[in-house]
């Protein structure tokens, strides 16, 4: 027999007891938020818990907006043993962490588990994935691809390096350096070989696969909308 599914508010005495302990004086359902607690004589110091059964947009939306009127803001959603748990996500602590935000999971034994505290979060500069970034904006030529495409591959710098190779070879073997004028990096796309478009005939020289001529003739035959300056720049490329 399945267990009843939980309700918001089975979430409240568990979280309210995690407060108290913190020295916080806890009532709920305050002005609309779920529960609200302060600290201090004076109330100086005020926490706001929104509950719900799963992370969501609406609870991140509800969340940011009590970071104008509380100094901490809570959310507390229930801990599931499914690797799918939202609460294990890793994106979803980033995202508290980037908002400020705290996260609380609660467990079925009613014991609650703080997987983020609600602190300013200064996030640091991944600078290798930045730099990768900014090396294939630039080595890319025009715009190929339109943001959102899933249904074709994906035009990077280096397969515009490796179609570039592939027009070279089309009418017959050549060296890397023959190549080199258009693709100063011939060789290594070459010896990498990553799509299987080439081969190696004799010591220093390449040749263009079957798959590679089917790689070329599709990519010539894909309609890919440029500008004018985009045209010619890529026109100026190829000369």
């Amino acid at each position: 027999m399945n267990a009843p599914r939980p309700a918001e508010t089975d979430l409240y005495a568990p979280v309210k007891a995690f407060l108290t302990e913190r020295g916080f004086d806890v009532k709920g359902e305050v002005r609309g938020c779920d529960l609200v607690a302060l600290h201090g004589p004076g109330g100086e110091g005020v926490a706001v818990v929104e509950l719900k059964l799963g992370f969501n947009l609406e609870l991140v939306l509800q969340a940011v907006e009590r970071l104008s009127v509380a100094d901490e803001v809570w959310l507390a959603i229930p801990i599931t043993g499914g690797r799918g748990s939202r609460s294990r996500d890793s994106r979803v602590r980033t995202l508290c962490r980037l908002l400020g935000l705290g996260l609380l999971g609660v467990h079925a034994t009613t014991a609650v588990e703080v997987l983020v505290e609600p602190a300013p979060y200064a996030p640091r500069r991944n600078r290798k994935e930045r730099s990768r970034l900014v090396t294939e904006h630039q080595r890319r030529r025009g715009d190929p691809t339109a943001g959102g495409s899933t249904r074709q591959p994906i035009m990077t710098a280096y397969r515009q390096s490796a179609l570039a190779c592939a027009e070279g070879l089309a009418e017959g073997p050549a060296r890397p350096r023959d190549l080199a004028a258009r693709v100063p990096q011939a060789s290594a796309v070459l010896q990498r070989n990553v799509y299987g478009w080439f081969e190696r005939v004799s010591r220093g020289l390449y040749a263009l696969t079957e798959t590679g001529r089917a790689a070329l003739r599709k990519s010539l035959s894909m309609a890919i909308t440029t500008s004018p300056h985009e045209t010619e720049e890529r026109r100026t490329d190829h000369e």
